[in-house]
């Protein structure tokens, strides 16, 4: 039971990721990003591809994040210049992915049997069984997470979070509200295509069809931290989006020892994001803090 508890944390950790690069345009510019189902298989497919090349891991990993950042790019220039619709311009983007990784890896699968990853590399192979996930996912998120914390204080992250809080503002105050949100579009995607690389690392394989379902697993880690910690300030919710990642893949394990099948991940992903974004209706309606105070104050 401690061996999958660990390895729920690993999991959570390395798929924190996803989170992060959606809060940039699903928190920050206040728009759903669908991009994303097409922008984790790409990353985790050049990331393969590349080390099955002979390429070191670590470059591979880099690689997509280059990747992810050119479908951020499409997506971007679809919906400021071309005037699609963010929706329908990352469906577009996500759909032409699909063929992409096909391209990109020959094939629908594509392993990494008895190739080196970072997860292989000599500090972490020493470690107990899944330790090594733990410990590389602490490490990227810690970097991933000071890196946006420093970007969103700089003049530039100003003008990024003023264009997602009042557009019309922020083009009044001289910032070009366009170039705000296709650089949002790329940095978000670069970490989720290296999201896709660590998974797909991790995991051992890259699938095209590993995008499927994502977005609610990056959206469930965001809302999660939300219900949970309450009101934070922005440094303080890239924390709990990390938090809340690590607390979804528990709850997928908890509803895995109930006896539900693997088979029902999705569904029940789709289901315990929905509660979760429903709590401030079930607040409303049943009063629960008033409950909860008045359990307590009897309690005492």
């Amino acid at each position: 039971m401690i061996g999958l508890g660990v390895s729920a944390v690993g999991q959570g950790l390395l798929w924190a990721t996803l989170g992060l690069g959606l809060f940039l345009t699903f928190r920050i510019l206040d728009f759903p990003d669908m991009t994303v189902e097409g922008t984790f298989p790409m990353g985790a497919a050049a990331c393969v591809a590349a080390i099955n090349q002979g390429v070191d891991p670590l470059l591979a990993s880099l690689l997509a994040f280059g990747v992810g950042m050119l479908c951020g790019l499409a997506t971007g220039l679809l919906y400021t210049k071309g005037k699609i619709p963010i929706l329908l311009a990352g469906i577009l983007v996500m759909t032409a992915a699909y063929s992409i990784n096909l391209r990109i890896m020959g094939r629908a699968n594509l392993t990494l049997l008895n190739k080196p990853t970072l997860l292989k590399l000599p500090f972490l192979k020493s470690m107990p069984m899944y330790f090594d996930s733990v410990t590389l996912g602490m490490i990227i998120i810690v970097v991933l997470t000071l890196l946006l914390v420093y970007f969103l204080q700089t003049d530039l992250g100003q003008a990024f979070i003023a264009t997602g809080d009042n557009e019309k503002m922020a083009r009044s105050l001289g910032i070009r509200t366009d170039n705000m949100k296709i650089m949002g579009l790329m940095v978000s995607n670069g970490i989720i295509g290296l999201g896709g690389a660590l998974v797909a690392q991790n995991d051992g394989y890259a699938d095209v069809s590993m995008g499927i379902g994502v977005i609610v697993i990056a959206l469930a880690s965001i809302i999660i931290g939300e219900v949970v910690f309450g009101e934070l300030t922005l440094n303080q919710r890239l924390i709990a989006v990390t938090l809340g990642s690590i607390l979804y893949r528990f709850v997928l394990l908890l509803v895995l020892k109930l006896g539900f099948s693997t088979n029902d991940l999705k569904l029940l992903s789709s289901v315990v994001l929905a509660l979760c974004m429903m709590l401030p209706v079930f607040q409303r309606l049943f009063n629960i803090k008033k409950v909860i105070k008045r359990g307590v104050t009897a309690h005492e």
